[in-house]
């Protein structure tokens, strides 16, 4: 399958440029298109104005932002689209017959091969793609403002649309490092679904005299954990839009609770915006009945979702947290109140709106959530780690589901080839840290034990599988989830793969083997370089060090999977040397943290022979002087036990020092500042 590399956006506004600015910023070539001159610079001038902001954050260098502007070509005319474009996304005002003439003139002009796209949040995919005259080359895709910023997008298929239209939408997507919740073409998607009659409900409580728009907005705040009530949030996006949206539901789905409120409809008219101001007090009663009927109708119109097989309970929540940025998602705030209360709360809602209770809610049991996929294709299962709003981060649950998916991959007679995935940006992005920080203010360490060796378990299981075993690290892989990667056999990467093992410089070691299989495949001094100092690796770095076996191409991913699962397991997985010995990683690592300077780093001092006017240099005395100096003493001893002992043999130390490290005050002290967002303090206690 050969990847989308070339993407045209139709219209410069606030929402086409930025999709095409986050589409150059992940080194995709783009040409931003509007009808007139004046349109297109305008479209430029709101992404240079971001990208500046950016520089002033130093979330980007000046170098960098060039880059981003070089890959963006402004074009004055949808029928200039360039030929040869592998993706078009009209990005144009929400009328159906605007949008048909776009796609008349890019079907027109475009290669046969080019996929068209409608980011649209309300209209329907499927009449669009039969008025795009290439309903097997049309995808609805559905982006959340800001769009360079908000993570997530509704990809909907049209029921012309081919596979392969879906899997290179999809890819691209989170070639954008988004995450994708894949939907039927249903009125409203996932997220506005539940969401727009929410905005609409909290208009019908201000009407009827409940309470203030204040009050109502901090009710719904403390309800749903969000930085943010109703009245607040449309005063954001325009009420305009809220209206527009709600009425738009009210007819496709024939409800009429959904209908406008009169108060919204005349401040709209109006040209008004919510006045809020500060008085957010209420009676209790009041209180009460704000968050029965805001949570009554998430609930109520959640379980239809999933009735109606939009989409999957988990991705209806994936949406809440990702696109609107809530602390749980409808179901995952069912099971916090306890299902028996949800239940009430949807069925009051459903008498009100006049519809029947889901049968999702005919339930007295909380709801139980997947987060790993196992999907077989001939000989080949792919376990997929669908968690893309936590980074994939393993947690109970999803080490528990990851080592049912391994086993029954394991023990079916028909897999020959187990191939490791993560959705969204990241592969794993390690394990969940807010669970070690609770388990050690509970003193509850036998919890940290059992998980850990639970991972081990899975690690194991993969380790020594008669199947060849493949991780698809093509994106970020922290702590756990690279030493998840490295239990497998091979290792595929591409230009965006990034390895950290960033366990010291939180007061831990890595605890899943990072002490163990590093060295073993690359040998200790640059096992060394990687886990004690904590140092980035880029693709090529870890390609060099022989982290990853397999760099290639996006393009080339499904091939290289195909040539591996011919080859087999490898002839000898731990060569404990770089693949590349002659590497500036490889060369340097081996020299300056050799056995005889390892104590004097250890140390915080600088080995003789080396000048700290260096850069390579001074970084790691700084990246060193970072450390929980337990931690690092502790993983070095481990990782200089690779030398003399069998993997099994390290992994089991490996366990037996757990308790060690995570009975520390720095392990504490370097955990919650990762949560807080502030630099640890370390007491080497």
């Amino acid at each position: 399958m050969q990847p989308i590399q070339n993407v045209a956006i139709i219209g410069a506004g606030n929402m086409g440029s930025g999709i095409a600015q986050k589409t150059a910023q992940e080194e995709f070539d783009v040409q931003m298109v509007d009808r007139e001159e004046k349109w297109v610079d305008r479209g430029l001038k709101i992404i240079s104005d971001f990208l500046a902001e950016a520089i002033e954050r130093r979330i980007f260098s000046e170098q960098q932002v060039d880059q981003i502007q070089s890959r963006i070509k402004g074009v004055v005319g949808t029928e200039n689209t360039a030929k040869n474009t592998d993706l078009v996304i009209e990005a144009v005002f929400e009328d159906f017959d605007v949008k048909t003439n776009v796609f008349n003139t890019l079907n027109r002009v475009c290669d046969q091969s080019t996929i068209l796209a409608s980011n649209t949040s309300s209209l329907s995919v499927d009449e669009l793609g039969k008025a795009s005259g290439r309903p097997d080359r049309f995808v609805g895709l559905h982006f959340f403002y800001h769009p360079a910023k908000n993570r997530l997008v509704e990809v909907i298929p049209g029921s012309d649309t081919s596979k392969d239209t879906l899997a290179k939408t999809v890819q691209y997507c989170r070639g954008l490092g988004k995450v994708v919740i894949i939907c039927k073409d249903r009125p409203g998607f996932v997220v506005n679904r539940f969401f727009v009659p929410w905005l609409n409900e909290a208009c019908l409580l201000l009407q009827e005299g409940i309470a203030s728009a204040a009050a109502i907005d901090a009710v719904a705040m403390k309800a749903f954990r969000i930085g943010m009530g109703p009245f607040a949030l449309m005063n954001l996006t325009g009420p305009p839009i809220a209206l527009h949206s709600t009425d738009y539901l009210a007819e496709q789905l024939e409800t009429p609770r959904y209908v406008g409120a009169e108060n919204l409809r005349e401040m709209v008219e109006a040209g008004d915006q919510w006045e809020i101001g500060d008085d957010s007090e209420c009676s209790g009663e009041a209180a009460e009945t704000i968050r029965k009927r805001l949570l009554g109708q998430v609930f109520a119109v959640a379980g239809q979702i999933v009735d109606e097989e939009i989409c999957s309970m988990e991705d209806v929540d994936r949406g809440a947290k990702v696109g609107l940025r809530w602390a749980k998602g409808p179901f995952e705030l069912a099971n916090k109140l306890g299902i028996t209360e949800a239940k009430y709360m949807a069925e009051d809602y459903c008498e009100l709106a006049n519809f029947p209770l889901p049968n999702i809610w005919k339930r007295s049991e909380q709801f139980d959530f997947s987060y790993v996929d196992l999907a077989i294709d001939g000989s080949v299962a792919t376990i997929t780690i669908n968690r893309p709003e936590a980074m994939n981060a393993l947690n109970e649950t999803v080490v528990q589901q990851l080592g049912k998916a391994v086993d029954s991959a394991n023990t079916n007679p028909d897999v020959e080839t187990i191939v490791l995935d993560g959705a969204g940006k990241a592969f794993v992005a390690g394990a969940d840290v807010k669970f070690f920080v609770d388990k050690i203010r509970d003193d509850s360490f036998p919890d940290i034990y059992t998980f850990t060796a639970d991972g081990h378990d899975v690690l194991n299981n993969l380790e020594n599988s008669t199947k060849t075993t493949i991780a698809l690290t093509t994106g970020l892989s922290l702590g756990g989830g690279l030493e998840l990667a490295l239990s497998c056999d091979y290792r595929i990467g591409t230009k965006k793969t990034q390895f950290r093992f960033p366990e010291t410089n939180i007061g831990i070691f890595p605890g899943l083997g990072g002490t163990q299989r590093p060295a073993r495949i690359s040998g200790i001094p640059a096992a060394r370089w990687a886990v004690l100092a904590g140092n980035f690796m880029n693709a090529k770095a870890a390609y060099d060090l022989g982290l990853i076996t397999h760099l290639v191409d996006v393009s080339e991913v499904n091939s290289t999977i195909n040539e591996i699962a011919e080859t087999g397991k490898p002839d000898n997985k731990y060569p404990a040397q770089p693949r590349n010995v002659d590497s500036s990683i490889a060369v340097f690592s081996s020299t300056f943290y050799s056995d005889s300077n390892i104590d004097t780093i250890l140390s915080g001092k600088c080995p003789e022979g080396f000048d700290l006017e260096d850069k390579n240099v001074s970084r790691q005395i700084k990246s060193i002087s970072r450390t929980a100096p337990i931690a690092l003493k502790m993983a070095s001893d481990l990782i200089d036990l690779s030398n003399s002992t069998s993997l099994e043999v390290g992994l089991g130390k490996e366990l037996e020092r757990l308790e060690d490290i995570f009975s520390t005050d720095d392990a504490l002290e370097g955990l919650s500042a990762l949560i807080e967002g502030r630099k640890p303090t370390y007491k080497n206690s």
